[in-house]
């Protein structure tokens, strides 16, 4: 009979993702059937408890302390588990983190070690997001939040305070920017140069950043909005903000703006700020292609055009014949790391007249339903899969059981990835998916693409090289990836 062990520490706070890395260390152990460190909100307590993990003492825990919640096969196993995520606790050094011995425990105090800083990184639960951010702003600081579980209310709130005072709020939900050259949160080392980038879209900014750098070409600022920016509640306060910014950077030669399509207003809002500039820009507002643009603004329906469209054309990988071979297999199941690349891989769908459905449709997409019948490209980096849990960008066994599951599915005949590289990342996703993909028997053809660089800390081609040893179907961008499993439906 499984063991339920909680032990809380009040009053005790850490970064979400020191948490979520040594919880998955916890749950990697033997006889671990399940592993949470939280911190106590009563929406974190409901994770744990639909999770099974939550005993009396857990339940009592303040929003201000944090839970270690185990489920493990015996009470020796739970003893165990408990003393080493103690002990990873107060020695975080051994996740390769300084992170809470470096820390201050209040942003005041962080500002007065580090004086000369102008940005705060926001990295709590949703529930205490804009407090922090309030604090920051107080004192100065440009913000960056990486929380997500924000009302948007509250962004457009925060934003519009941000805004008076000349501060940008990058996020909520923001995953990704590069500022000066500086990659924050999942971001790539790429090279600094005279592009610009706006993003309303992490993994967006990622893919369009890795392919300029790989056609030559650098960064100068990559600015993420969140993925709210744009809606009609938020009006696009930080894309406006980003698009002065870029305009007065003398760096700044071409500008990118890469989102979800906005609502009307917002858009016709941002596109007459575009007008106004001098400057060249490349607009992807993936999945609608019905607003007209200024005579300074070019358009791209995908990521890879997007760069395209920046650095001139970069090609694509010819995919191996003997391999892009469904077997008579007629169906696609692609399961992405990546929301964005999701929606990319969904608009190549489109573009090819094939029907697909996923649980984050692009428009002309369907929702997904019951059962998976057709083409299905699902988003496991989506609140539905994340909540309480890793994201898959640095937890790649999200995948595990999904990918297993399509594996197994007779009507599959491509299995379609991503794998994303850079700061904040899994240390090797490559090696753990290809310790999946072991004993397939060749079936279902798995497609692939890599977006990173070989400058990040897991470099690009040494993570290209496990996929291809183990007969994945590597392609140069998500975009040429969804193509070769397009083509492979109908190879012989």
């Amino acid at each position: 009979m499984s063991v339920i062990l909680n032990e809380v520490r009040r009053a005790t706070y850490l970064d979400s993702i020191v948490l979520m890395r040594i919880s998955r260390q916890i749950a990697a152990l033997p006889g671990v059937e399940e592993a949470g460190l939280i911190i106590g909100t009563p929406a974190n307590k409901e994770i744990l408890r639909d999770a099974n993990i939550l005993g009396p003492e857990g339940s009592a825990a303040d929003p201000g302390d944090l839970i270690i919640a185990l489920r493990t096969s015996d009470v020796r196993t739970a003893e165990a588990a408990l003393a080493e995520a103690k002990r990873l606790l107060d020695q975080p050094s051994a996740l390769g983190t300084t992170a809470a011995i470096e820390s201050s425990r209040t942003v005041r105090a962080a500002i007065q070690r580090l004086p000369e800083a102008n940005l705060a990184l926001i990295s709590v639960p949703g529930d205490f997001a804009v407090a922090e951010a309030r604090k920051a702003m107080e004192l100065g600081l440009h913000v960056m939040i990486f929380s997500d579980n924000v009302p948007i209310a509250d962004e457009a709130t925060l934003k519009r305070t941000a805004r008076d005072r000349g501060l940008f709020v990058m996020g909520p939900d923001c995953g990704t920017a590069i500022i000066g050259g500086v990659p924050l949160g999942f971001a790539n080392v790429v090279p600094t140069g005279d592009i610009g980038i706006i993003g309303a879209s992490g993994t967006g900014i990622q893919e369009v950043s890795c392919l300029i750098a790989r056609a030559g070409r650098g960064i100068s600022h990559a600015i993420g909005t969140g993925g709210r920016d744009l809606k009609a509640e938020v009006g696009a306060i930080t894309t406006l903000m980003a698009i002065d910014a870029l305009d007065a950077d003398d760096r700044t030669k071409h500008v990118v703006l890469i989102s979800k399509p906005p609502a009307a207003s917002v858009a016709r809002a941002v596109l007459e700020r575009v007008a106004k500039s001098s400057k060249p820009f490349t607009i992807c507002f993936l999945g609608a292609t019905d607003f007209a643009l200024p005579a300074n603004a070019r358009s791209a329906g995908t990521l890879k055009a997007t760069a395209e469209l920046v650095v001139g054309g970069i090609g694509a990988v010819p995919a191996n014949p003997r391999l892009l071979q469904s077997n008579g297999r007629k169906r696609v199941r692609g399961l992405f790391a990546g929301g964005t690349l999701c929606s990319e891989a969904q608009i190549i769908f489109r573009q090819a007249g094939l029907p697909v459905m996923s649980n984050v449709p692009v428009p002309g997409a369907s929702p997904v339903t019951g059962t998976y019948d057709g083409h299905v490209l699902i988003d496991l980096g989506d609140d539905e899969f994340t909540r309480g849990r890793p994201h898959p960008m640095f937890e790649p066994g999200v995948r595990d059981a999904p990918l297993a599951e399509a594996i197994a599915d007779p009507n599959v005949g491509v299995v379609l990835l991503d794998v994303v590289l850079g700061y904040g990342g899994h240390p090797d996703p490559a090696g753990h998916l290809v310790a999946r993909l072991a004993n397939r028997d060749g079936r279902p053809v798995i497609v692939a693409s890599v977006t990173g660089t070989d400058a990040d800390p897991q470099p690009r081609e040494t993570q290209i090289q496990k996929l291809v040893d183990a007969e994945v179907i590597v392609a140069g961008s998500n975009a040429d990836a969804a193509e070769a499993a397009i083509a492979a439906l109908s190879a012989h």
